[in-house]
């Protein structure tokens, strides 16, 4: 959402990508539970453009931490501290090997090289549902075929 700061100044006024505080406000509006997942040689001044651009209420958690970290390192934060699990996290980023690596945690994400915009916002939402259907479906297979309840239709349920 805010474009990199590494080489930038605390100083300075950030700005952040076109529609990128319309989404924020909006998800937020809606009740859905936004953090961030930052990874910045220059954590402080990540924070303190979060601060200028007055969108810090926006977070539930705010997960900044050095270049050397791991992004997987930032969702594992975010699930302990929230209770959220990984396939209700829906995640951007203009980095594929985040993408990758988020991705096998089970967390939707949206490869993006232009920030958040809402035809990015328009295919995330639109993949994150196509998960979550097909993770409901699996579940109720398996509910179908292991559960003991005889009033289920799984013919082999009593086995």
């Amino acid at each position: 959402m805010v474009q990199f700061c590494e080489c930038r100044s605390k100083r300075e006024m950030p700005s952040l990508y076109p529609h990128a505080k319309g989404i924020l406000y909006a998800l937020k509006d809606k009740g859905i539970d936004i953090a961030i997942a930052s990874r910045s040689p220059t954590p402080d001044i990540a924070k303190t453009f979060i601060d200028k651009l007055s969108i810090k209420s926006v977070f539930i958690a705010q997960e900044i931490f050095s270049s050397w970290s791991h992004k997987t390192d930032h969702f594992q934060k975010i699930h302990s501290r929230t209770g959220v699990p990984f396939n209700s996290m829906l995640f951007f980023d203009d980095e594929n090997r985040n993408i990758q690596a988020v991705t096998k945690m089970g967390v939707t994400s949206i490869l993006v090289n232009d920030g958040v915009n809402l035809g990015a916002l328009r295919e995330g939402l639109t993949k994150f549902s196509e998960n979550w259907n097909a993770s409901e479906k699996n579940k109720q297979k398996w509910r179908t075929k292991f559960s003991k309840n005889p009033n289920t239709s799984g013919k082999d349920s009593q086995e």
